[in-house]
């Protein structure tokens, strides 16, 4: 059967992958959070465990069990087993992963800083599959809006940067400036 995986950051921008078949889902038991992985001293979007809270996303299916250029992409992550923790219409249901930064490699994120074209990503992203109460989905269920964000919209630094439409930044950041992120 052809495994999925569950993206929760910029893979559910599908204008940033080519996976398909892929159909909105929820990742039960896990928590976005911005974090700092301690061996590429990178601020990444991860997820870390906790019981209380269902986050979107996207699965999308990876043709031929071929998980190398997706582990590629996902570097500074570990490929996780979702079990059961995937709601999805699928049936039956297939083998499903998730990335996270690993617990023991995250260091604390007070030099590094969120890149402003990666964020643009994801929240297109969440725009266009969830709508603007996704957004704020994606918002409020994800940690770390403490750690300062570059504005690198002029020049990205994202490699799969998008074009925002000036609706799509206006909504990006009424929400950073809604949590008093800290944008330099």
């Amino acid at each position: 059967m052809t495994p999925y995986f569950f993206g929760y950051g910029s893979l559910v921008n599908r204008s940033t992958h080519a996976y398909p078949d892929t159909h909105p889902a929820q990742l039960r038991g896990w928590r976005r959070a911005w974090v700092r992985s301690a061996p590429f001293d990178r601020v990444f979007l991860s997820v870390n465990p906790d019981p209380d809270t269902t986050i979107h996303g996207l699965i999308a299916a990876v043709p031929g069990d071929d998980w190398s250029a997706l582990d590629a992409r996902e570097t500074g992550y570990a490929r996780l087993n979702s079990g059961d923790a995937v709601i999805h219409p699928l049936v039956p249901t297939p083998p499903i992963a998730h990335y996270a930064v690993p617990v023991t490699e995250q260091g604390a994120i007070s030099r590094n800083s969120i890149i402003l074209s990666y964020l643009d990503v994801v929240v297109q992203g969440f725009l266009r599959e969830f709508g603007e109460a996704g957004v704020q989905g994606f918002f409020d269920t994800t940690d770390g809006w403490d750690t300062p964000i570059i504005n690198d919209r002029v020049a990205p630094q994202y490699p799969r940067h998008q074009v925002l439409s000036p609706d799509e930044t206006a909504l990006v950041d009424h929400h950073l400036a809604r949590l008093s992120a800290r944008v330099e």
